[in-house]
């Protein structure tokens, strides 16, 4: 088991930060979105969690660890749905609910992430998708843009998490990605947030 050094366990807590603070300034309706944001927050608390235990000399609750791709999983598939709801797109819960408990059951059977955490990643893409395009009707090119950051930046770091040996150095460049990214989105989110409401704001002076 890696000795984790306290900086690197307590920095972990800050892209989670940033991720809580980017989906509570999401203006959403469906009452999933909150739900998702619960377990995708919950997903990295955990994994943080564990390694502050772990560089604490405590012991090594691995339920911590393992609970990052799993939470992510089922928490950006609800996500993906409850967007797509709100943009009127059709399709059947199915079509999200299939995949999703056939990569949780792969990653039980085979005792190995990866099949949730490609998941993931084909969950987040959808997720980070539909949030550019609101981003650019909204006219928002900047904000577009951070959204394609922080998307580029769950496939850096998707692999980089899943790697069975976990270095100090490498960690350090994942959580300095993970962090950049999570800023991008927490900014991006604050910025779609504005541009949504100056037109709301326009219509209720009229």
């Amino acid at each position: 088991m890696t000795d984790y050094p306290i900086a690197l366990a307590v920095e972990d807590f800050v892209p989670v930060a940033l991720t809580a603070a980017g989906v509570a300034l999401l203006r959403h309706k469906h009452p999933l979105v909150p739900v998702a944001a619960v377990l995708v927050v919950a997903g990295g608390f955990a994994k943080a969690t564990w390694k502050l235990i772990v560089a604490l000399d405590g012991p090594d609750v691995r339920w911590l660890h393992e609970a990052l791709f799993p939470l992510l999983a089922i928490g950006f598939t609800l996500l993906v749905f409850a967007l797509a709801r709100e943009l009127r797109r059709p399709g059947h819960p199915a079509v999200l609910a299939a995949p999703l408990v056939a990569a949780l059951a792969a990653s039980a059977v085979l005792r190995d992430s990866w099949p949730a955490m490609v998941w993931t990643i084909i969950a987040v893409t959808g997720a980070g998708a539909m949030l550019l395009r609101s981003a650019v009707r909204a006219d928002d090119r900047l904000g577009a843009s951070l959204f394609g950051l922080w998307l580029a930046g769950q496939y850096l770091l998707g692999p980089m998490a899943a790697r069975a040996e976990q270095s100090i150095p490498l960690q350090w460049v994942e959580q300095s990605c993970n962090t950049l990214a999570q800023a991008a989105f927490a900014y991006a989110a604050w910025r779609l947030t504005m541009a949504t409401r100056a037109p709301e704001a326009e219509r209720a002076a009229a």
